[in-house]
């Protein structure tokens, strides 16, 4: 091998060593094949074929709008319990039974953030058709009991029962003929939507709902101000039949002239990560069921306070009822909705990407990472790393956030914070920004002691490179588990986790850098819960309020345990590398260098004299 001559610039230092841990070509020609995955994800959009047209619409704008006006204003609170609620479900029922139809009073309870145990009532009216297989049409008739609720939701109400009226027992009359439908309607006027959909939950979890019914078009909002909107979010990963979706896309455009709102590219991809909505076709779309909202509404519905009969839009009501008619005639057509792909996103007003291609370029995206890390750990011409004291500080780490963890469940079930269904909150309940401040504190404190009796370990000499690297590496190693949970879970969950993959590992070669480069790529690794948050706060509206809010629909169950696990598991790898960033780490002591945790080296920590410890 041929000597390096004095005085020539020195060779590059190769990857593998401990200054430059990370093989940058292994990773960056990884990355390039992920990349082109993602550009491949582009080519497969494609355009799904709606339901042919049926004939031109008979819906009634100024009845329903006549019929909004007279709920909201005759029953102004209908909030789950009251008396007001009772009347209005009187009413509808009223209603109902004038069209011709019997109607089943479904009674049930539910427990209500801030109202406790309350009875609730849906009514179910049944239209029977040629064939068994049905199209349910649903509209809550309740409200947040702050307002009239003429918009949310009376004019979807009154949208429900213009529809009913057109095919009941004396229809009325389109394209020269009555209206007589080939598949079995189900009107369901529920309770308890402006409580977190309670109402629409226990209807689909019914038995038989889910093998009988074929499509479900629920009505909210239908009476403001803003252009006819569709909106089909929840269903944890999985989209509504494509079918559905374009046919609904397709009848408002022939009845408005334009296309419909719904959201955006991205806030799909963060509604399929994050399944929430505030809406009442989300029980349905859980269970699998296809189901969309027709609404003039946002994300978020609209304030309750001034929403009065003097706000409602003839107009709007009259293109949303028209469009919702059109959806269930062209549906009713006998046509089977086709299902696949079980995953989209909507991009423009007719084409889809398929879910199967950006779950597959979310997956090639975590590859990059994944070599790089097995490369750290397996390599032999880097000197061996000290893995097991690493594993050891990362697993003290991990005791403290299951600590965290099933403390906070301890605290949940005592009831110490909300007492509620495993539903979404509605944004407009007390106890949405109600932060209980001695429950928060105690709990506060509690972590602190945790956090204290975990430090005692995690206390020690500065590290060595080889302890830093293998820090690093454990903690990447968790975070590839965390991702490898929401693989199995939810796919689209990897948008939250990838950030911190790819940051983080660039940590590991940036240790010697400044603080402020290090600051800036352990913050990176934040970006993917921030884009939850920032969603919660702005799309959702729920500002400040947002990470409490995230609280409370992991305390009422509506987050499951496992994903409430991965969140710890992830925080805990956070919190090693954010000790290693800004210089906290320190080498786990050997066993005999490890400290008493007792009483009595509390006692020490405090200077406390012995006796008074024992």
């Amino acid at each position: 091998m041929q000597a390096p001559v004095p005085g020539s610039p020195r060779r590059q230092r190769r990857a593998g060593k401990l200054d430059r841990p990370v093989n940058g070509r292994l990773y960056r020609m990884t990355l390039a094949g992920a990349l082109l995955i993602v550009l491949a994800v582009s080519f497969t959009v494609t355009r799904p074929q709606p339901l042919p047209a049926p004939p031109p619409p008979a819906f009634d704008s100024r009845s329903a709008a006549a019929l909004a006006s007279q709920l909201a204003t005759q029953y102004p609170d209908r909030a789950p319990g009251t008396t007001g609620a009772d009347g209005a479900a009187s009413w509808v029922a009223g209603r109902l039974g004038s069209y011709g139809y019997t109607v089943r009073r479904d009674r049930f309870e539910a427990t209500v953030p801030g109202r406790g145990r309350v009875p609730l009532t849906n009514l179910v009216a049944v239209r029977r058709g040629q064939t068994a297989r049905a199209i349910v049409i649903t509209a809550h008739r309740d409200d947040a009991g702050t307002g009239p609720g003429a918009d949310v939701n009376a004019s979807g109400t009154a949208a429900l029962l213009e529809l009913a009226r057109l095919y009941g027992s004396a229809p009325a009359i389109a394209g020269g003929g009555a209206l007589q439908p080939t598949h079995t309607l189900v009107f369901v006027s529920t309770d308890g939507g402006a409580s977190g959909s309670l109402g629409a939950d226990h209807y689909a979890a019914g038995l038989g709902v889910k093998p009988r019914t074929l499509a479900v078009v629920n009505l909210v909002a239908t009476g403001g101000g803003a252009r006819p909107r569709i909106d089909f979010a929840g269903g944890a990963g999985r989209s509504p039949a494509p079918t559905l979706v374009a046919t609904a896309m397709a009848r408002i455009h022939d009845i408005t002239g334009r296309s419909a709102r719904h959201t955006g590219i991205f806030g799909q991809l963060i509604d399929l990560a994050f399944p929430l909505t505030l809406y009442d076709q989300g029980p349905f779309r859980e269970r699998g069921i296809p189901a969309l909202t027709l609404t003039t509404a946002k994300v978020r519905p609209p304030e309750p306070f001034g929403d009065g009969p003097e706000t409602l839009s003839t107009f709007r009501q009259g293109q949303i009822g028209s469009s919702a008619q059109s959806v269930i005639d062209s549906i009713d057509q006998g046509l089977v909705l086709d299902t696949n792909p079980s995953s989209y996103v909507l991009v423009g007003g007719s084409r889809i990407i398929a879910g199967w291609a950006i779950e597959t370029a979310l997956i090639a995206l975590t590859l990059p990472v994944l070599l790089a890390t097995l490369d750290l750990l397996t390599r032999r011409r880097r000197p061996a790393l000290p893995l097991e004291g690493a594993a050891r500080a990362q697993g003290r780490r991990l005791g403290f956030w299951l600590y965290a963890v099933v403390l906070f469940w301890l605290f949940a079930g005592a009831g110490v914070w909300i007492d509620g269904e495993a539903q979404p909150l509605s944004p407009f309940s007390p106890a949405v920004g109600d932060w209980p401040l001695g429950a928060n504190v105690l709990y506060l404190v509690l972590l602190a002691v945790g956090w204290f009796v975990a430090r005692l370990r995690l206390a020690g000499p500065p590290p060595g490179p080889g302890e830093q690297v293998a820090a690093y590496t454990v903690a990447l190693v968790v975070t590839l588990g965390v991702a490898a949970a929401a693989l199995f879970t939810n796919p689209y969950t990897l948008l939250f986790v990838l950030p911190s993959l790819h940051a983080w590992l660039w940590l590991v070669q940036a240790r010697g850098a400044g603080i402020w480069v290090r600051a800036a790529l352990y913050a990176a690794g934040f970006v993917g819960p921030l884009l939850l948050l920032g969603s919660l706060a702005f799309r959702f509206g729920l500002g400040l309020d947002a990470p409490w809010y995230l609280t409370e629909l992991a305390v009422v169950g509506w987050i499951p345990p496992v994903a409430v696990l991965a969140a710890g598991a992830w925080l805990a790898a956070a919190a090693q590398v954010g000790a290693l960033a800004f210089g906290r780490y320190a080498a786990y002591p050997s066993r005999g260098e490890r400290r008493r945790v007792g009483a009595v080296a509390l006692a020490r920590r405090f200077h406390l004299p012995a006796s008074r410890a024992q």
